[in-house]
């Protein structure tokens, strides 16, 4: 019987063991070969629907739990990297029990911050979250026969047109090069399409205006020394957009605060309505629970790696703030800045006097874990709030996921290293060493890079994060201004005019800084295909709206849920069939490598 103890047995058995280590198998593999990583909850999801396709609608709880432990599992495993990056700075790695014990310690902190800022990101904010939004459209359809019939085509539509693109641009782009596999990462990027496809043009056109201005300032850049001859834009690109997010979350967080402080102030007013049972959750035991693990990841990091207190809790309460931004950014975009919070925060303790590149590492992993598996507990969260999955059941899912993953990213990552030995050498040191052209690791150079600028920190770092929180406070108020203004809010009720008036605001001129952050985040041809994606949602949503004039449907006639539009549905389906694509490469690479190390 569904919602027993042995419903939870089993579906917890099934992903613990089977869907959990298929993700982390691929999740790593794709990390130490290419340098990023498909979380899997799309997999999951579908794989999750099929086990509980015999409870009807309600199995979507059932597989929303499967998927939120499946994907804590394969985003814990795919940090195995930073032991390859201990071995690339020729650092003593620990015994594996004190790495595990530091995993778990730091993955359990990472997902209470980021349930900590659940209520503000999904309940308040609202925030998209692309993929979470993909996987609750897969699951409800899945799951309910009448909006599988409903919804079939145009899923199942965007489904395969994701899985054949995402496979054509995934075999075009890995090329034979001396007899080797090599990933072209400029290829047709199908996630990005799907995402921009569910959060709309006036999301994804500000961040294409914002990386088209980058690369026309690229040239302008070199010349003021702010970028290296070669340099792309995104180098500086994503300073700037993490410094604009951090303005504009401060002009949120203020107003949140201050409208906090009138409500308590206000105790003779109505009592608020009680949350809905499924979304209840303790904040007194949430906060202790955040407390507790970061107590004991500062005694694990202190007494058993042996780190210095000082850097270990400065990373801890940065770890709260990248949180709540990479949070941010992945709800608007479907992107989380992994790479860019590591960077920062290892530029910053280098500001603060840090030499040791051993020292760097570990405590800048502290952020990057928690960030990884934080958001993921975000957009998981996104996902039950579509579907009205019980917060705290799902919370220990993820948990429970997260012990399996740290355990995994140890063994994984030593198995990967014992079996390729290529992946021990580091390839500052020898770029040239033969098979490295199979093992790109591009996301560990990255960490060796920011590393061993350690003894000439940045200077340009500190002006450009200044000039972006300064320029996403004053972007983000004056956008707040202007909507709150009685005349424009019936300007833009007025007709056609003032809705594209309001359009050409918000995706040209003032653009949100939580939007437009993306152009500097990635390479400029993923922002074109966000931007595609954005475009096409966009005629979709407004081709939709006139068929619906024109027939005169209302909503209670409509064919699924007002949350599972056409855009939402194609683009989540493409989202879907891309990763599927990827997931379906990682294992193809797989096989292939060992195939040919057995010859």
């Amino acid at each position: 019987p569904i919602n027993t103890p042995k419903s939870h047995l089993v579906l917890g058995a099934v992903t613990l063991f089977i869907l959990g280590p298929l993700g982390a198998i691929s999740a790593a593999y794709m990390n130490f070969s290419l340098g990023f990583f498909v979380g899997g909850q799309v997999l999951a999801g579908i794989l999750g629907s099929v086990v509980t396709f015999g409870y009807g609608s309600e199995g979507k709880h059932g597989a929303n739990y499967m998927q939120t432990m499946a994907a804590s599992v394969a985003n814990l495993a795919g940090m195995g990297i930073l032991l390859q990056a201990m071995v690339w700075l020729g650092l003593k790695e620990p015994p594996v029990w004190q790495l595990i014990l530091f995993f778990t310690c730091i993955g359990m902190f990472g997902v209470g911050a980021g349930m900590l800022y659940t209520p503000i990101l999904v309940d308040k904010m609202q925030l998209t979250f692309p993929s979470g939004y993909a996987v609750a459209n897969i699951l409800r359809a899945l799951t309910d026969k009448n909006l599988l019939k409903r919804s079939i085509a145009k899923l199942g539509g965007g489904t395969l047109a994701g899985l054949v693109a995402g496979f054509g641009a995934q075999l075009s782009s890995v090329v034979s090069r001396n007899g080797a596999l090599y990933f072209n990462s400029l290829s047709y990027n199908g996630g990005a399409v799907g995402a921009g496809m569910v959060v709309g043009s006036r999301i994804a056109i500000p961040s294409l205006v914002v990386a088209s201005v980058g690369l026309a300032l690229t040239p302008w850049l070199r010349q003021i020394g702010w970028l290296k001859p070669g340099e792309p834009y995104k180098t500086i690109g994503f300073v700037i957009a993490l410094g604009t997010i951090l303005g504009a979350a401060i002009l949120d967080l203020s107003i949140i605060g201050c409208k906090f402080i009138a409500q308590w102030k206000e105790k003779k007013a109505a009592a608020p309505a009680p949350d809905e049972d499924w979304k209840k959750t303790s904040t007194p035991r949430l906060i202790a629970w955040v407390i507790f693990w970061g107590i004991a990841l500062t005694f694990v990091a202190g007494s058993v790696l042996h780190l210095p207190l000082k850097f270990v809790v400065f990373a801890l309460l940065l770890t709260l703030l990248f949180v709540l931004i990479n949070g941010i950014a992945e709800g608007i975009s479907d992107w989380n800045p992994l790479s860019s919070a590591f960077v920062v925060c290892v530029f910053l303790m280098a500001s603060l006097g840090l030499k040791d590149p051993g020292i760097a590492l570990m405590c800048a992993s502290i952020i990057l874990i928690s960030c990884n598996c934080g958001v993921d507990m975000q957009q998981d969260r996104s996902t039950g709030w579509r579907l009205g999955t019980n917060r705290t059941n799902q919370f220990r899912y993820q948990v429970v996921g997260l012990l399996m993953g740290a355990i995994l990213s140890v063994a994984l990552a030593k198995i990967f290293m014992a079996a390729y030995p290529v992946l021990r050498v580091n390839q500052f040191d020898h770029p040239d060493a033969p098979g490295l052209d199979k093992w790109q690791s591009s996301m560990t150079f990255k960490f060796i890079g920011a590393i061993k600028d350690l003894t000439s920190p940045n200077p340009v770092f500190i002006k450009a994060i200044t000039i972006g929180i300064a320029a996403g406070f004053l972007i983000e108020l004056l956008r707040k201004l202007i909507k709150a203004n009685a005349a424009y809010k019936q300007f833009v009720q007025s007709g056609q005019k003032g809705r594209t008036a309001d359009f050409v605001l918000d995706a040209f001129i003032l653009s949100s800084p939580y939007a437009s952050s993306f152009g500097g985040f990635v390479i400029f041809p993923m922002v074109g295909w966000f931007a595609v994606g954005g475009l096409a949602g966009s005629l979709l949503h407004v081709r939709k709206e006139n068929r619906q004039a024109v027939r005169q449907k209302t909503k209670a006639t409509t064919a699924v849920p007002d949350d599972m539009s056409d855009p939402s549905l194609v683009g989540g389906g493409i989202i879907a069939g891309d990763s599927l694509a990827s997931l379906g490469l990682g294992i193809y690479l797989l096989l292939t490598t060992l195939l040919a190390s057995r010859r």
